[in-house]
C-alpha cells in the first residue's frame, strides 16, 4: 500500500514537470513515505532522514518531507525533532503533496533571493479529508510493466489491540466499483496484465457502503466486475481478514479463472487466548476450518500468512499452540514478526510484556518451520511446467528474467525482452524453497 501511495505522489510531481532521480544528491525534493506497523520501520525512517540532512549544506533550497503513517502519527513533532524537515503529510493528503512541495520551493527561492526574511517555515497536514479514498488512482508505469497495484479502499475498523493502523489510516472508506474498473481498464490498455487489489482489510471492501446482491458481498461483486475486464490475465488481492472470508469469496476461487490461487491469510496466533487478547474475532479452529474450505474449493491454492510472536502475556503454552497450528497447516510462506509496542494501542500498556530474548527464540524457531514447509512446497514443483507472467529482469541477477506462478512463487529463468509481459509455461528444474528456477517452454 505504501508503494502504491508513493507512486501516486510521484505521478503528481511528474505531471508538474519534475523528474525522478535515483541519486539523492541530485534531488531537489526527497520524500520518505513511512510505515508505523513496527517500531523498527519508524527508526529506519528517522535514521535515514537524519543522514539526509548533510545534503542541505550544498543545496539549502532542498525540500525534505515525511509522508504516510508515521507522519500521521507524529505530526508536528517530526519538524520539531528534525530541524531540516519541511513537510509532514498524513495518509489522507497524498494528493496535496505536489502543491505543498511547490509552495515550499517557491518560498525557499524567495529566501535565497532575499525577497523575504529568513525564517523557519514548514507545512504539516495530518487532517482527515472526506473522499480521500478516491485520490489514489493515477499510475507511473515503466516500459512493458506487466503488473500494477490498485487501491480500492482506505482505513480499518477492526481495532486489533496490537495495531496502530486504525489511528494512522482512519476508518474504512471504499471506492466505487465503476471507478475501480475504469482504472483497471486504463492499466490494461497500457499493457498491464495483472492487478492486485489493495485494502487494509481488502475483503471487507464496501461493507458499509454497498449492499449484498444475490448472496454476494460487495467485494465479490468487485472481483467479478474486474474479472470481466477484457485483456486482463490475472487478478489478486491483499490483505484479507479471516472474518471477511465468507462462502461467496471462497467459491469465487473455484469459478473465476483469472483470480489467482494464492491467499495471504493472516493468522497472527494459534492460541485462542492470545487471539482474544488481540481482538482478532476468530479461533484457531475457525481459522483451520476456513483453510480447509479454501483448499477444497481451490486444491492448488498457495497459502501464506502473518504471525506475531511474543504478544503480551504469550506463554510457552500459547506459543506451542501457534507452532503446532503452523506445522499442521503447512504454509507456502509466512512473515513472522516479533511483537512491537506501538504507542496509543491497547497492547502497548498490557502487562506481562514478553522479554526480547524470548521473542527472538520463538521467531527463529517459527521461521525454521516455515522454511521447511516452503522448501517442501517448492520441491513438489520441480520437473513440472508452471505458468508464469514475466515481470522483467530478476532483482538479484539482471541477466536473467523473473515471473510469478499463479501461486505467487518467484520463478527465475533465462530469456529476452520478448518474454516481458507475456504469460507462458516454464519447465522447473530446481527450487530453493522461496524461488524456482527453470527454462521457458516457448520459442
Amino acid at each position: 500500500m505504501n508503494e502504491r501511495d508513493s507512486e501516486q505522489v510521484a505521478r503528481d510531481l511528474i505531471d508538474r514537470g519534475y523528474e525522478m532521480t535515483t541519486q539523492e544528491k541530485e534531488a531537489d525534493v526527497v520524500l520518505l513515505n513511512t510505515c508505523s506497523v513496527r517500531d523498527m520501520a519508524e527508526q529506519k525512517a528517522l535514521g535515514k532522514m537524519g543522514l539526509l540532512a548533510r545534503l542541505r549544506s550544498n543545496k539549502p533550497e532542498m525540500v525534505f518531507g515525511f509522508l504516510g503513517c508515521m507522519a500521521q502519527s507524529r505530526g508536528k513533532e517530526l519538524v520539531k525533532d528534525l530541524g531540516h524537515v519541511d513537510l509532514v503529510v498524513g495518509t489522507q493528503k497524498f494528493h496535496k503533496v505536489a502543491d505543498y512541495v511547490q509552495q515550499l520551493l517557491e518560498r525557499k527561492l524567495k529566501l535565497r533571493n532575499r525577497l523575504m526574511d529568513d525564517e523557519r517555515f514548514s507545512i504539516v497536514d495530518v487532517e482527515e479529508e472526506a473522499g480521500s479514498q478516491e485520490t489514489i488512482r493515477e499510475h507511473t508505469l515503466k516500459e512493458k510493466q506487466a503488473t500494477a497495484f490498485v487501491s480500492i479502499m482506505q482505513g480499518c475498523n477492526m481495532h486489533c489491540t496490537f495495531c496502530i493502523v486504525p489511528s494512522t489510516r482512519g476508518s474504512e472508506r471504499s471506492r466505487q466499483i465503476t471507478e475501480i474498473v475504469s482504472e483497471v481498464q486504463g492499466l490494461v490498455e497500457k499493457g498491464v496484465r495483472e492487478v492486485t487489489l489493495l485494502g487494509q482489510i481488502v475483503n471487507l471492501y464496501g461493507r458499509n457502503e454497498f449492499a449484498a446482491k444475490d448472496g454476494k458481498s460487495a467485494f465479490v461483486q468487485l472481483l467479478e466486475a474486474v474479472h470481466e475486464v477484457e485483456g486482463l490475465r490475472r487478478l489478486r488481492f491483499t490483505s484479507p481478514h479471516p472474518i471477511g472470508f465468507k462462502d461467496d469469496l471462497v467459491e469465487a476461487f473455484a469459478r473465476l479463472p483469472k483470480l489467482m490461487p494464492h491467499v495471504h491469510l493472516p493468522l497472527q496466533s494459534g492460541s485462542d487466548r492470545i487471539l482474544k487478547a488481540m481482538h482478532r474475532a476468530y479461533t484457531a479452529e475457525k481459522y483451520s476450518g476456513l483453510v480447509e474450505k479454501i483448499r477444497k474449493a481451490c486444491p492448488h491454492v498457495a497459502l501464506t500468512t502473518d504471525v506475531i510472536v511474543g504478544f503480551p502475556g504469550e506463554t510457552d503454552e500459547d506459543y506451542a499452540a501457534t507452532r503446532a497450528l503452523v506445522q499442521r497447516i503447512q504454509f507456502d510462506n509466512a512473515f513472522i514478526y516479533k511483537y512491537s509496542q506501538r504507542r496509543d494501542t491497547p497492547a502497548a500498556t498490557m502487562g506481562d510484556q514478553v522479554p526480547e530474548s524470548v521473542k527472538e527464540e520463538r521467531n527463529a524457531d517459527l521461521l525454521a518451520i516455515i522454511d521447511d514447509s516452503a522448501i517442501a512446497k517448492g520441491v513438489v514443483l520441480v520437473g513440472k511446467r508452471v505458468e508464469i507472467l514475466c515481470e522483467g529482469p530478476s532483482k538479484t541477477n539482471p541477466h536473467t528474467l523473473m515471473g510469478r506462478s499463479p501461486g505467487n512463487k518467484v520463478v527465475i529463468f533465462e530469456g529476452d525482452q520478448r518474454h516481458i509481459g507475456e504469460v507462458f509455461d516454464v519447465q522447473i528444474e530446481r527450487s530453493t524453497g522461496f524461488s524456482l528456477y527453470g527454462t521457458p517452454a516457448v520459442l
